[in-house]
């Protein structure tokens, strides 16, 4: 590429979009919206007991560093200026909660997960303290119900059950912060000067913002006994936070941050009140521009801030429906049952199979999310036959993510009262196929993918370039780049897609009440704990050892 032509490029912004499967760095160019270049790493994610998912805080900080190094390695190698990056943006994972020493720099345990559970009981703790155990009661503080999935309840765990944390809170040295916090700290300098700032979308992730005053509510905060001095300042989703004190890119500043789900509302530029996007990654997540109303729902959706850019502008929210297991079941048919070797492999077996064979699997590993919000159900696999085959297992499991967005989008047309007559989608699983036309199918209306998929990191970009004093990106709606899109249409009938749906529901009623918080007292879960089964096996087996010797046949 001539220099003449790497000026024609103009100005570029870098994005960071970390997630719960992976890290990754793109680069856009302003003027254009076209990705010019990436790169990704897979994280690790640690399972120490049943129900609870950890991460590296760590690992995570090293794999966006490599992110950012490589990335710029290829740019140069396609001759591309990396002086021209003028701006970075940050998207990440949201609920995932770190707590670090600000002396040290140094993570005081794991991360814990959006999708961990080990803090049912600490729920179950809070919700007597509630007048008639009402998990909605903040709701119209917060957007939330009270659950495991919201950074509170993760960080009450922690200062309950580690004690370096309480140490460090004790000594004044503790700092909280979602990944996009611990991120921003760490790459504008860490313990020598780093900036310790969320943005609001992330905040309204942690059931300890008021969502209409946009701080952190020291009743809230009173109520889960957090102290306030360990908590990130509260910044807009679009100024500069600090400057890259590192790498290749050191001396640009960090300028944009959303909560990932945020992010691709900004990506798919859904600006306009009642404009949606469903978003397939770990999870899925359904999203609806209500503008600058905070609408909240009567059907389990959650009520959140969809963003604000501008310490100037105005804050905008959304309802959201959330599924906590989309790509995750893929990638549990890949890792645990060893069904496939990639994630791309699903495709072929489902497409092989056209089917499910009438096997229903409802992926509910972390309890269900929106619209019930049961935290005791389980996954469960049923209407199986000896016919079943791993192409049939397959196939319901991508079928499994299209009935859970169909129920969140069935609650988001109740609570809007205005259907969506299509649904335009993005995320890593939006390049399958059969999973595409699938979800067109079970909703009866069609499905809208963005030829350019990387719609999260785009809108961590465009809130980067568009910030005060970087003013490289124009927001304005005749300034936008039109997108093409590839379109899906539904091919079956809507009675054929309602018995399905139906079939489904039901095998959902079945997930539901299979576990608690209260394990057995001595933790000996063997089948000889019941007395009157233990005898009864053991007798059994002195009964039939005896026959043989009787009858002579005990070779």
């Amino acid at each position: 590429m001539a220099a003449s032509d790497r000026m024609v490029l103009g100005p570029l912004v870098g994005s960071i979009d970390q997630g719960t499967s992976s890290s990754r760095f793109l680069v856009f160019n302003a003027k254009t919206a076209e990705l010019l270049s990436h790169h990704q790493v897979e994280i690790q994610q640690k399972f120490p007991k049943e129900g609870w998912v950890e991460q590296d805080p760590k690992e995570i900080l090293r794999s966006v560093h490599e992110c950012v190094e490589r990335t710029c390695e290829k740019l140069q190698q396609l001759n591309i200026d990396i002086t021209n990056i003028k701006a970075i943006g940050v998207s990440n994972q949201r609920e995932t909660t770190v707590v670090w020493d600000k002396t040290t720099g140094e993570p005081l345990y794991n991360a814990i997960v959006w999708l961990d559970l080990r803090t049912q009981s600490t729920v179950e703790r809070l919700l007597k303290r509630i007048p008639g155990n009402n998990k909605s009661f903040f709701k119209f503080r917060t957007g939330l119900p009270l659950s495991t999935y919201f950074s509170a309840v993760k960080l009450r765990w922690l200062l309950d059950n580690v004690e370096e944390i309480r140490q460090a809170v004790d000594d004044g040295r503790a700092m909280f912060g979602t990944i996009d916090s611990w991120l921003i700290w760490c790459l504008t300098g860490g313990k020598n000067g780093g900036v310790h700032c969320t943005d609001v979308t992330n905040a309204s992730r942690t059931m300890l913002f008021n969502i209409h005053s946009l701080d952190w509510d020291p009743e809230l905060c009173q109520f889960f006994d957090i102290p306030m001095d360990i908590l990130p300042k509260v910044r807009s989703s679009s100024e500069i936070y600090g400057l890259m004190k590192s790498g290749a890119l050191t001396g640009v500043p960090i300028s944009g941050c959303l909560g990932d789900q945020s992010a691709a509302l900004v990506g798919q530029m859904c600006f306009q009140d009642g404009q949606a996007k469903n978003t397939y990654g770990t999870g899925c997540f359904l999203l609806c521009n209500t503008g600058q109303k905070s609408v909240f729902s009567d059907h389990g959706l959650l009520t959140t801030i969809a963003y604000k850019l501008g310490r100037d502008k105005p804050v905008c929210y959304a309802l959201e429906g959330s599924v906590a297991i989309a790509g995750a079941v893929v990638r549990w048919l890949r890792d645990n049952l060893g069904i496939v070797k990639t994630s791309q492999e699903i495709e072929k077996l489902a497409a092989e199979a056209g089917t499910s064979y009438g096997c229903y699997f409802v992926p509910a590993f972390s309890g269900l999310y929106a619209p019930y919000w049961e935290p005791s159900a389980r996954g469960i696999i049923c209407g199986l036959t000896q016919f079943t085959n791993k192409n049939h297992i397959a196939f319901a499991a991508l079928e499994a993510v299209c009935f859970q967005t169909r129920e969140i989008l069935d609650a988001m047309n109740k609570d809007c009262g205005i259907p969506l007559s299509q649904l335009q989608v993005d995320g890593g699983m939006t390049n399958n196929k059969v999973l595409m036309q699938l979800q067109s199918d079970i909703l009866c209306i069609p499905v809208v993918k963005p030829s350019m998929p990387e719609t999260t990191a785009l809108g961590a970009a465009m809130a980067a370039g568009a910030a005060e004093g970087v003013g490289i990106w124009s927001l304005n709606p005749g300034d936008l780049t039109a997108v093409t899109c590839e379109r899906f249409e539904p091919q079956i009938n809507p009675e054929e897609s309602e018995y399905r749906y139906a079939r489904w529901k039901k095998a959902v009623m079945k997930s539901m009440g299979w576990e608690t918080s209260e394990a057995p007292s001595n933790g000996d879960t063997s089948i000889f704990c019941s007395l009157p089964l233990g005898f009864f096996i053991m007798s059994s087996m002195i009964m039939l050892i005896g026959a043989k010797y009787v009858s002579g046949t005990d070779k």
